[in-house]
């Protein structure tokens, strides 16, 4: 069946993801936008700027769903999950063909840190694959505006380096080397940063915190302000990074977000899936409501068989709801949190549940 004009005009003016399906219910696109609801008629009210594979996506599309999302880098990100956890066959044909992006940290002594869409393993150390450029790029500025990694192609050997082969360059100059080439930075010392690098990319912000206020402490120990004042901007860096979204947070390892609004006879509910500090999963449901059942009852019986459909191991299971889920077995942990990220991460639950609403 269709999409009908009036199923896109009631979609909300804000960020968020979009999910399209086929008539198997089969998930075949995710994308993001600022307005959702520009976005999302444009595939189907400007078919002469399309290319075929589009115009085959759009024939295909009979469900849209959407998550909404505060911002359009929370957009960015959550797309990003997105694909990375369900693989939607037209994310990969609409990139025209190309590999996704990784981040490489060579082998090499001296190791240099660059973007690719080509893997060889015996060249480097590969972290991605990153769905979107721009989120690898925010990742690559925030490594450069952090540590001072070289980008020259030098090899830059013992022997090279003791026989003065090479001259520094005016990345040395700029500041953005400190001139291994020459001999001016140990091998030890610019290995504790591919290492602090390295943990960036894996998403531990929280390791390369610590130790960024570990070394303003000694710095203002040792009463050289200048230098603690230097690690004091690179934490408040970081801090700016990690706070931009709560999409993707290493704060949060593991966790189930459900919500649940009700009128007189239905119940909207809103489910997401944290992995790793990054939401994987996100459904809005409507469901009617039986006589004389509570919204805790509906609610922690729709989690029960997501769990037993899912096979999700109970021991250590935490979810956080808008609501006190008392019916749940008494070795799921289960919150209503008051403050923090995981508030946060529930009223973004029931911002989706409360838009689903507002459809009906």
């Amino acid at each position: 069946m269709a999409i009908s004009p009036t199923e896109t005009a009631r979609l909300p003016h804000k960020p968020g993801v979009y999910k399209f399906y086929n008539k198997q219910g089969t998930l075949i696109y995710v994308g993001k936008a600022k307005n959702l609801n520009k976005r999302v008629r444009s595939y189907f009210t400007r078919a002469k700027g399309h290319n075929r594979k589009t115009l085959k996506l759009v024939s295909e599309i009979t469900q849209i769903e959407f998550v909404l999302t505060e911002t359009e880098f929370d957009a960015l990100l959550l797309e990003n999950n997105l694909i990375k956890a369900s693989q939607p066959k037209y994310n990969i044909l609409l990139k025209d063909d190309k590999s996704f992006p990784f981040v490489c940290v060579t082998h090499e002594r001296f190791p240099r840190i660059y973007s690719t869409r080509q893997v060889n393993k015996a060249k480097g150390s590969y972290f991605g694959p990153y769905t979107s450029v721009v989120a690898m790029k925010n990742v690559m500025e925030l490594v450069q505006k952090l540590y001072t990694v070289r980008t020259c192609n030098y090899n830059l050997s013992e022997a090279n380096v003791l026989n003065k082969k090479y001259k520094v360059c005016l990345e040395y100059h700029i500041g953005n080397c400190l001139g291994p080439c020459e001999g001016l930075q140990t091998e030890e010392d610019y290995q504790q940063d591919i290492e602090q690098v390295i943990s960036i990319l894996k998403g531990k912000l929280g390791v390369v915190k610590t130790h960024f206020k570990e070394k303003m402490n000694e710095a203002s120990l040792a009463l050289a302000f200048e230098d603690a004042h230097i690690y004091k901007d690179k934490l408040a860096l970081l801090d700016k990074f990690q706070s931009k979204s709560l999409v993707v947070n290493p704060n949060i390892k593991d966790v189930h977000i459900c919500s649940i609004i009700s009128d007189v006879d239905t119940c909207f509910i809103n489910y997401m899936k944290v992995k790793n500090g990054a939401i994987i999963f996100s459904q809005t449901v409507a469901v009617k409501k039986k006589i004389e059942q509570t919204d805790d009852e509906l609610l922690c019986a729709l989690i029960w068989q997501f769990i037993n459909l899912e096979k999700i191991p109970v021991f250590g299971l935490e979810i956080i709801s808008n609501i006190a889920l008392t019916s749940l077995p008494e070795n799921i942990n289960a919150t209503v949190p008051k403050i923090g990220d995981k508030k946060k991460l529930v009223a973004l639950s029931v911002t989706n549940a409360l838009s689903l609403k507002r459809d009906k």
